[in-house]
């Protein structure tokens, strides 16, 4: 009788030992996997749509991320509504650049992009955030795995969790949803493709052929840039401060507008707008870590941030504001002039 106890012991243990290692994957197997694919992968290609509900209307951007090991980054990025606002951020041998080809226009930004903050649609970016969060949630859907983690925004405290979903199946990311203090969220990237260890050619990652685009967009992009009529527009978010004066400067090639506002903080906001965009095979440097304002990319340093939109460059200067307020300053810089 002994004996055969054994026995049904034995069985009902090993069925429970077949049942466990059949069952689904625990949180430290998964997060082992995605750390394996990261280390192990010569890099990938990856297509995306990105939605931002940061300002009055939502921004809806289609991405193209290419990731070359060891340290080869190129993101294309395009807006929904209008293609020629589309920008390339590049990372190569010779730095990090931003490029607006439609504008002829290339800046390179001393930063350690994109190791300094947290990147919604860099695979490696996230798999680091969910490693290095020793308090992050997991859950296993039927056809997901779920990663709650905290982010590394370091120029915007106000988007603080996300949760990331990644395929049962292969382990790619599928969604990501950057969330605000009270667990809204107000950053969506939707993966609708990722491939590992794609072919490359050898110029991908280089300015040059980067910056090349179809010559009649080109022109008619040249032929908008010749018109200086220059637009004014002004700041729905002001951070409690007030227009207090508008001056307008008249060029030799163009036009500029400086808005000065006063009250609980001051800052001002100058708008320019040339006929011809002088081209040069020589970026220019720009100061501050990369930011996306939701309509186009920004240089973010400690009392201003600067962009270029609708072939007007913007420059937001404050020392008061902080670089919070300065960022959701100038993602509201949307408002029509009054009459």
């Amino acid at each position: 009788m002994k004996k055969h106890v054994r026995i049904f012991i034995f069985m009902i243990f090993g069925l429970t030992v077949g049942l466990v290692a059949c069952g689904e994957k625990s949180q430290e197997d998964v997060v082992s996997k995605l750390e394996d694919n990261v280390e192990t992968m010569e890099g990938y290609k990856a297509t995306a749509e990105m939605t931002m509900h940061t300002g009055d209307e939502e921004q809806i951007y289609d991405i193209d991320i290419w990731h070359k090991k060891d340290d080869l980054y190129r993101v294309s990025l395009s807006s929904s509504t209008d293609e020629k606002e589309s920008q390339v951020i590049i990372k190569n041998e010779e730095g990090v650049f931003v490029l607006t080809p439609s504008l002829d226009k290339r800046f390179k930004f001393q930063t350690d992009w994109p190791d300094n903050s947290s990147q919604p649609y860099l695979f490696q970016s996230l798999v680091n955030d969910i490693s290095e969060d020793q308090e992050a949630t997991f859950e296993a859907t039927d056809n997901h795995y779920m990663f709650e983690t905290e982010t590394n925004y370091q120029s915007n405290n106000n988007l603080p969790y996300q949760k990331v979903y990644f395929s049962k199946k292969e382990f790619h990311p599928v969604l990501v949803q950057v969330l605000d203090r009270d667990k809204e969220a107000l950053v969506e990237v939707n993966f609708t493709q990722f491939e590992m260890d794609p072919a490359f050619n050898e110029d991908d990652f280089s300015i040059d052929e980067n910056m090349e685009e179809d010559s009649e967009d080109v022109a008619a992009s040249k032929d908008q840039e010749g018109d200086d009529t220059l637009e004014v527009t002004f700041p729905l978010e002001t951070a409690g401060a007030e227009l207090d004066e508008k001056k307008e400067i008249t060029l030799d090639d163009g036009k500029r507008v400086i808005l000065t506002f006063t009250g609980e903080k001051d800052f001002t906001l100058v708008q320019e707008k040339l006929k011809s965009v002088p081209t040069s095979s020589q970026p220019k440097e720009a100061e501050g870590d990369i930011v996306n304002l939701g309509f186009t990319i920004g240089a973010l340093a400690d009392d201003k941030i600067e962009w270029t939109y609708n072939g007007v460059d913007f420059m937001l200067a404050s020392e008061e504001l902080t670089k919070e307020e300065l960022i959701e300053v100038a993602k509201s810089v949307q408002g029509k002039e009054a009459k």
